[in-house]
């Protein structure tokens, strides 16, 4: 029996499209179902300034096909020299939503990112004055702590110390991995929120070693152990508006990925809401697609639901490509391990 499930289109509130040729051939695979995506400023070198947002969304849309829709959602990279003014002054304009903390390290493109967090200090408290929301990778970096308990760590290290000291700032933590993660959003009922990956609502850290070394389930921050993807997938499938989707789509070429010393990150952009739509089916949730995908971002941004839909029809398996050829080279789509019956109608 045919079912169908209508929802407002969806938006991917993490997202990289890198630039050039890699750029030109990824973004429709977003722009086919997501309406609005926030776009991570992890260039070489990274989207520091207003001027510097301003020329990579002229960028995105001069590489949008005809006939595609698509709203870039830009943000700027925060490092020491961030200057409060530049920032404020493109958030005034509407050019920028979010401003991107890496610490130094944490992950692909990262070198620019925060070591001294004091450094910082001027620039979350504009933020906090004016509402511009912090979207945070959330590890520590330190040689010493274990790379499965980064995550952790950074919650009672970095992230609730901010917090504390600067009153009134909005923060995301991005793609969380963990029940730990999980469960201090829970404990705040104000100004913070997170989004979840797809590929952490499907992998642990076996699929990532068991058999062999898979590189395409490589990312950071790592999968961790099943119980806490299973955390992750009762809050993102739970209703709970705090939780929303961002992809963190991240295209490496096949040549970057299957080497000695592989690049981190899932391109999941193709088949995100086929993939969800099974496992929100499998939660007995297919009522909160809707909200977790297209909802609770747009509310936590202080942004309108979209007034266009999607259509999610059951039906027979559904057939994506193994591969996104690119001007860089062969990008491989994220293969969730079961079949997909739910194909996608915009």
């Amino acid at each position: 029996m045919t079912q169908t499930l209508t929802i407002a289109r969806p938006d991917d509130w993490h997202l990289h499209l890198r630039d050039g040729a890699m750029l030109r051939a990824v973004l429709p695979e977003s722009a086919r179902h997501f309406a609005r995506a926030i776009i991570m400023p992890n260039l070489m070198p990274p989207v520091v300034t207003g001027a510097e947002a301003a020329d990579y969304r002229a960028r995105i849309l001069s590489a949008l096909p005809d006939g595609m829709t698509f709203d870039p959602l830009m943000t700027l990279y925060l490092t020491e020299d961030t200057d409060p003014e530049d920032m404020a002054a493109a958030h005034a304009s509407g050019l920028i939503k979010a401003v991107k903390l890496y610490p130094a390290g944490a992950t692909t493109n990262s070198a620019s990112g925060v070591r001294d967090f004091e450094k910082v200090r001027a620039v979350l408290e504009k933020m906090a004055e004016i509402g511009l929301p912090l979207c945070v990778h959330g590890e520590v970096t330190d040689s010493e702590i274990d790379i499965f308990d980064r995550e952790a760590v950074f919650i009672d290290r970095v992230l609730d110390p901010i917090r504390r000291a600067t009153p009134g700032l909005r923060v995301v933590m991005e793609h969380i991995t963990t029940r730990d993660g999980v469960e201090y959003v829970k404990s705040h009922d104000r100004d913070l929120g997170a989004t979840i990956t797809t590929h952490h609502l499907v992998i642990n850290r076996n699929h990532i070693l068991v058999g062999g070394i898979k590189p395409h389930y490589y990312c950071l921050p790592v999968a961790k152990r099943e119980e806490h993807r299973l955390a992750l997938r009762a809050a993102a499938t739970g209703g709970d508006a705090r939780f929303f989707l961002g992809t963190d789509s991240a295209p490496h070429t096949d040549a970057n990925k299957e080497t000695a010393c592989g690049c981190a990150g899932c391109f999941t952009a193709t088949n995100t809401l086929s993939i969800l739509a099974q496992v929100f089916e499998d939660e007995g949730a297919l009522d909160r697609l809707e909200g977790f995908t297209s909802r609770h971002g747009p509310a936590f941004y202080g942004l309108p639901v979209n007034d266009t839909t999607v259509t999610l029809t059951r039906g027979d398996a559904v057939r994506y490509p193994r591969k996104i050829i690119t001007g860089e080279g062969e990008v491989t789509v994220f293969d969730p391990g079961f079949p997909l019956y739910w194909s996608v109608e915009t």
